[in-house]
């Protein structure tokens, strides 16, 4: 999986089910922790809103939802 897919991944999981640890999150997608956190890092540059929680893990903020494509 490259990492554009990946990171649309982050955004579908975490609409769906969140908060999610980076472990959990590793173990979904087959890469290691420290590829979670840059991922995820890659993302809030974008303009994601992410939320991280200590002890529960990341989610995206209340009310954000992926914006149509056209």
């Amino acid at each position: 999986m490259n990492r554009i897919d990946r990171l649309f991944g982050y955004i579908l999981t975490l609409q769906a089910q969140a908060p999610l640890t980076a472990a959990a999150l590793a173990t979904q997608f087959e890469i290691s922790r420290h590829t979670v956190y840059r991922d995820l890092e890659a993302l809030a540059e974008l303009g994601v809103p992410l939320v991280a929680t200590p002890g529960r893990g990341y989610a995206l903020a209340p009310g954000y939802h992926l914006p149509p494509v056209m």
